[in-house]
């Protein structure tokens, strides 16, 4: 079982502290979530394995280092998702994208698949797998055996904040998938949301209820 990655650059943390803010209102918080993903990709990717190549610089013949081999996809678990998406393309334009939806039955608080959308290719790609929220992880768990069925073998798991037993319930389903979050909070409430957390992540984003 691979031991999830807390990322507590100061950036990060200073933009978590106006991420949880209430009076922040929708727009700064997709900059803030796009800005936070941005800098989360940065450490989930400094495992990608480099290349020599020789250029031509104006003054000389130069060798430099280029990415080689494995390709990336991002894949979103709608909606919420959607909100690191541009943040993490910022830094990889060239990644494939694909989505996935799942929604948390309010009664039952499992999670139920609507949508899966993926790169053809996706099988021979490193997927990292985006959400704001590891609550119970059930969302998690469901999206990840949805790519593993597609022969996926090499995934990552980026959220912004993490509860205990949604790092539980992802790191028994998946103990191959490397956890990365910026925070990890103490615990869900009776309703399935982490605490202090930041809220409904998908509300804060787009400005619903």
């Amino acid at each position: 079982m691979l031991k999830p990655v807390v990322l507590d650059h100061p950036l990060i943390q200073h933009k978590m502290t106006l991420l949880r803010d209430k009076n922040t209102g929708s727009k700064e918080v997709r900059e803030l979530v796009a800005e936070i993903a941005m800098l989360m990709c940065y450490e989930a990717t400094r495992d990608l394995p480099l290349v020599e190549v020789e250029i031509e610089t104006p003054l000389a013949i130069a060798k430099s280092k280029v990415i080689a081999g494995r390709k990336l996809a991002f894949i979103p678990i709608l909606r919420a998702g959607l909100g690191m998406e541009q943040g993490v393309l910022n830094l990889v334009p060239a990644a494939k994208v694909g989505h996935i939806g799942v929604y948390r039955d309010p009664e039952t608080l499992k999670p139920v698949e609507y949508y899966c959308k993926l790169p053809v290719d996706i099988k021979n790609r490193e997927v990292i797998v985006l959400d704001p929220m590891l609550a119970t992880g059930g969302s998690a768990v469901d999206a990840i055996n949805s790519i593993k069925a597609k022969g996926v073998t090499n995934i990552k798991f980026m959220c912004i904040v993490a509860a205990p037993e949604g790092l539980k319930a992802l790191q028994s389903a998946h103990p191959d998938v490397q956890i990365y979050c910026a925070a990890l909070d103490k615990g869900l409430n009776e309703h399935g949301y982490i605490l202090p957390g930041l809220g409904d992540a998908g509300d804060r984003v787009f400005g619903t209820k």
